[in-house]
């Protein structure tokens, strides 16, 4: 049977991986349009279900079924799935991308008129965040290492994860443990906190539009004063020359410490350079005669299919590291209850206060409000269903303000808790 299985359904490697991708994509989307009381995880079920399918290839039965042995790398560590992580990479450079350049046009005026807010927001609920974690790491048998990693999972802050290792030293593994643990609440906390509190606060959503939108107006219509070359119908080139200059200063180390760039680093990575270069090129919009604006339609489904592909291949490559990480350590279970606890308190402890801080210290509308939560949570997923709750792509102008200084912080705060501690 499984020679007749094979020969019938011949797959190669890629063909194999995409197949897989497009069914999680699918179940994930189904899963994530399932409403309870009104409340949806929208894109962030097919981060659910991906998890569970990560987890699922960690069985051996599964390896044995012929369609899915091309799913593991060839090098003989059959528990690494092949492909999915330059997936997500791919998802995540596409997200930032395309909200950057959606923001662009309106971030700088926006930021200036609201810097004094958004900046301390950001910095507050990293500082919260940090100042909880610490005191996690402080409990008997925990330690820095694995704190460090849960705070990295509950912001879903991939430079964070990437900072703590380096610091790590011979304790990486916690940290990855850690974040792993932590990550799938992260997601899915944020997610449902911007659905909640609109709900709660029964707020008139075309009311709350309007408050933000007003802001911007000008912006909007002062877009063009003249006729500018376009290089191609939908902007792409100018979307690919954001990617390309955004990777490069992503790319660029800052050394922490007197070991130079043998010690840790600082970079903004593929999710702050990619950012930061996009709100820039669309601010101004053209280089000289030549237009950098990309189609708002275009621009618009890259950020959703980002954004599915980047929960893809993160939730793949998170549930087969949940299950290598769990195994290899001698607390197992009971770390794990203890990590995701934590990990729970330390996405929702910061983002009430800093609900409570922009309402009623900065007389924040809501929106703004919520965006600002999700930059200073730099939670990636919670943008893509705030847009979708708001009806707006404004709320992305207080995402992308915020996000700068919480990327900053909580690289820092995760470096600073394993050096430190």
């Amino acid at each position: 049977m499984e020679e007749f299985l094979s020969n019938l359904i011949s797959l190669g490697s890629t063909p194999t991986v995409l197949l897989m991708a497009f069914l999680v994509c699918f179940i994930g989307y189904a899963l994530g349009a399932v409403k309870v009381k009104g409340l949806s995880l929208g894109t962030a079920g097919v981060f659910l279900f991906a998890l569970l399918f990560g987890y699922l290839c960690t069985l051996p039965g599964l390896k044995e079924i012929p369609v899915l042995k091309n799913l593991y790398m060839a090098d003989g560590d059959d528990t690494k799935i092949a492909s999915f992580k330059f997936i997500s990479n791919i998802g995540l450079v596409l997200f930032v991308t395309s909200v950057g350049s959606i923001a662009g046009p309106k971030f700088f005026r926006d930021l200036k008129k609201n810097a004094k807010t958004y900046v301390p927001m950001g910095a507050l609920i990293i500082v919260i965040g940090a100042a909880v974690t610490a005191l996690f790491a402080m409990i008997p048998g925990i330690g820095p290492e694995f704190a460090s990693g849960v705070l990295s999972g509950a912001l879903t802050s991939t430079p964070a994860f990437s900072a703590a290792k380096e610091v790590a030293g011979d304790a990486e593994a916690m940290v990855t443990l850690g974040q792993a643990i932590a990550y799938p609440f992260g997601v899915i906390g944020v997610v449902l906190f911007v659905q909640i509190m609109p709900r709660i606060l029964k707020a008139d959503m075309d009311v709350e539009r309007s408050r933000i939108t007003t802001v911007v107006a000008t912006a909007e219509t002062n877009k063009k004063t003249k006729k500018l070359v376009e290089l191609d119908d939908y902007g792409f080139a100018a979307f690919g020359l954001a990617i390309v200059l955004g990777l490069l200063l992503g790319s660029i180390k800052i050394p922490l410490s007197a070991k130079g760039y043998e010690g840790p680093c600082f970079s903004l990575g593929m999710t702050g350079g990619p950012l930061i270069m996009s709100l820039i090129i669309a601010h101004f919009g053209h280089f000289g005669p030549v237009s950098m604006r990309t189609d708002l339609k275009a621009l618009k489904n890259f950020r959703e299919f980002g954004l599915m592909l980047f929960l893809l291949g993160a939730g793949m490559e998170g549930g087969v590291v949940l299950v290598e990480q769990i195994s290899a350590n001698e607390l197992g279970p009971m770390l794990v209850v203890y990590g995701f606890l934590a990990g729970v308190v330390i996405t929702i402890i910061p983002m009430v206060v800093g609900y409570l801080f922009a309402r009623y210290i900065c007389k924040l509308p809501l929106l703004n409000i919520l965006g600002s939560i999700t930059g200073g949570m730099t939670s990636t997923p919670a943008l893509g269903t705030l847009i979708s709750t708001a009806g707006t792509d404004d709320v992305a102008g207080a995402y992308a303000s915020t996000y700068p200084i919480a990327l900053v912080l909580v690289v820092f705060a995760a470096q600073l808790i394993n050096t430190l501690l």
